[in-house]
């Protein structure tokens, strides 16, 4: 129940912050008690809002008129949303080129609708429960290894009891062997001593489950020499891979990202989630480069044009994922819903290069076919922004 709560208030929260970048539009009729002059800057009125500092021209005070302004400009219900949204899902390009020409009050600011939607896709999530696992522990990813351990453990026991009855062993082999049993038997009726046993061994490669291995080491610590074939006296070099982890890669900010990950990776998840819509408009500085890179050579078309395009099609692409997720939770078919993700992005990609760059179909479709590169790379990058963000 809290969850849905915290995704109401994270989508109002969206509403609210699109708000400020895209206030109501002047086209507007005067309200009829509204006063002759303006009440903040004394200007007279000539229509709904003031000319010289914007300000409304009829201000209320009733309570009703407070909840209906808060409604209103936390979930961003006006005409213009209604006006932008079909057109955004299909004819994007038309959208896009219309909004660059300077037709802009009809329409939902990019930016605007862009914060809206990346917050109401998280309040989505934190509804249907998409949320980061707040019950992990660098003790349980311990706990895990050792249970994978356990796992391995059983196999080789039914392996090396095998190899006890039926193998053809000197008498050190086979107290070497019964070693190995034993631990791995106190291992799986979970003694600690033998867990740190077990433990040891398969770091130091030693529990293989082969029969032809080069050595066998028996809880003693006492190694015993196998048959091995004659004229093989090559040395076998083993690493204790758990001493590299300890000391670490000598990279200060990798080493300081493993260790953070590995004390506390539940809240490492959580700032990764976290810093993943807060700073999700870094993807627009990152995606209008490569935009640029496919146009770079025609002069009429400038960084403001791809900034418009990248950011109503992320809106786009925001609001289909948000779709998919709650098409999924009321039942249907995660194939179709799958199939919808793979096939209607690269469609509306096409449509909107096409009409907002006002290019052929050929070119729409090699540059489309670049953008899908380019697009997994703007995600990497976006990636090791977070990551780098969530060492802080």
């Amino acid at each position: 129940m809290s969850d849905i709560f915290e995704g109401l208030g994270t989508a109002s929260e969206g509403g609210l912050f699109a708000r400020a970048l895209e206030p109501e539009t002047g086209a507007k009729k005067p309200h009829p008690d509204q006063p002759e002059k303006c009440l903040n800057c004394d200007t007279p009125l000539v229509g709904a809002y003031c000319h010289a500092c914007g300000q409304q021209g009829h201000i209320h005070r009733t309570i009703a008129a407070f909840m209906h302004d808060l409604l209103h400009g936390a979930l961003h219900f006006e005409g213009k949303l209604w006006r932008t949204l079909p057109l955004l899902a299909f004819r994007p390009g038309g959208l896009t080129r219309r909004y660059i020409e300077g037709e802009r009050a009809r329409f939902v600011s990019p930016m605007a609708l862009f914060l809206f939607t990346v917050f109401l896709m998280f309040a989505v999530f934190q509804i249907m429960g998409f949320t980061a696992p707040t019950n992990l522990s660098g003790d349980e990813v311990v706990e895990r290894g050792v249970e994978e351990a356990r796992d391995t453990a059983a196999g080789e026991l039914a392996r090396s009891r095998e190899m006890l009855a039926t193998g053809d062993l000197t008498q050190d082999e086979r107290a070497a062997l019964e070693d190995r049993i034993s631990a791995m038997e106190r291992l799986l009726e979970n003694e600690p001593d033998a867990e740190r046993t077990i433990m040891e061994d398969f770091a130091a490669g030693f529990v293989d489950g082969a029969q032809g291995d080069d050595d066998v080491t028996g809880s003693t610590g006492e190694d015993v020499e196998s048959p091995v074939d004659e004229g093989d006296d090559e040395p076998e070099v083993r690493v204790d891979l758990s001493e590299e982890t300890r000391e670490g890669t000598g990279i200060g900010f990798i080493d300081k990202q493993v260790a953070k990950w590995t004390e506390n990776p539940s809240l490492m998840l959580y700032k990764l989630q976290a810093n993943a819509y807060k700073f999700s408009w870094l993807l627009i500085p990152i995606s209008i480069p490569f935009v640029w890179l496919l146009f770079f050579w025609k002069r009429r078309f400038r960084a403001y044009d791809h900034a418009i395009f990248v950011t109503y099609s992320l809106s786009f692409m925001t609001l289909l994922f948000i779709l998919a997720s709650v098409a999924g939770l009321i039942g249907v078919p995660s194939a179709l819903s799958t199939l919808a993700v793979l096939t209607i992005p690269p469609v509306h990609i096409y449509k909107q290069l096409r009409h907002t760059y006002e290019i052929s179909r050929f070119s729409a479709l090699w540059r489309l076919l670049v953008l899908s590169i380019f697009i997994w790379i703007v995600v990497a990058l976006f990636v090791q922004l977070l990551l780098l963000l969530g060492t802080f």
